[in-house]
């Protein structure tokens, strides 16, 4: 099977660096997905203010959302958009830039390590500096699932405690779950060539495989775990409010 197909379930690009391409680079299921996290730790906090977590979201949107993703986009064109380099570029510099500004901002030195840890994360990750040894599950699941859950809860009232630690330790592994199946979709999608194989069951029933039978399992989970994180998230506001 040699059907090219699109690079990721959800890309709409064309390649023209139109509005569909800039869709694409956001990765909207998995930006949700982690602007998700940054709700949970927020409404975990014990002092919980809306407008803090709107402020958070919007850095994390533009860090996590933007930055991050034109960086990535930079780093080869996985998402084989039609954006110019110069409007990567600059919306990654802006997408940094205005997080650590605000931060400051907001927290000064108390907020300081977030700021620099969470900026660090960005820019060694999708651009995979230092030989791409941060480009692993690891640092992923870290900065993507732990760092989000914590800063939500941070940034309320200057404080982490036990819910804190907890929730991140569950981003941190449901990250290490995202990734896994994200890498092997990735794989399929973008660099397979040819799909081809069968499952013989002992009833006589053969499965055909080829790169739907792969993709398909996969991608539903994906799906199905980036509603059902943004579902959980609302639900937390929605307690706190």
């Amino acid at each position: 099977m040699t059907t090219t197909y699109r690079p990721a379930f959800y890309a709409a690009s064309t390649g023209t660096g139109g509005i569909r391409d800039w869709w694409t680079l956001l990765h909207p299921p998995y930006t949700a997905w982690h602007l998700s996290y940054v709700a949970i730790g927020a409404a975990l906090a014990p002092g919980f203010q809306l407008w803090r977590l709107e402020g958070t979201l919007v850095a994390f949107f533009l860090a996590v959302g933007v930055a991050a993703h034109a960086l990535d986009e930079l780093h080869g064109r996985p998402m084989r958009t039609g954006i110019p380099r110069t409007s990567l570029v600059a919306v990654a510099v802006v997408g940094t830039a205005v997080p650590v500004a605000t931060g400051w901002w907001y927290g000064g030195l108390r907020l300081l390590p977030f700021i620099v840890v969470g900026a660090a994360i960005v820019v060694l990750y999708n651009l995979e500096l230092a030989g791409g040894k941060a480009h692993n599950s690891v640092v992923f699941a870290a900065g993507w699932g732990a760092f989000p859950v914590l800063t939500g809860y941070y940034a309320q009232d200057f404080r982490l405690g036990l819910p804190a630690i907890l929730a991140a330790t569950g981003a941190f592994l449901l990250s290490v779950a995202q990734r896994e199946l994200s890498t092997q979709v990735r794989a399929v999608r973008r660099r397979a060539v040819r799909v081809d194989g069968r499952v013989e069951f002992a009833d006589g029933t053969v499965l055909r495989i080829d790169r739907d039978a792969l993709l398909a399992p996969a991608e539903a989970a994906l799906r199905a775990l980036a509603v059902g994180l943004c579902c959980v998230a609302v639900a937390l506001v929605a307690a706190r409010l």
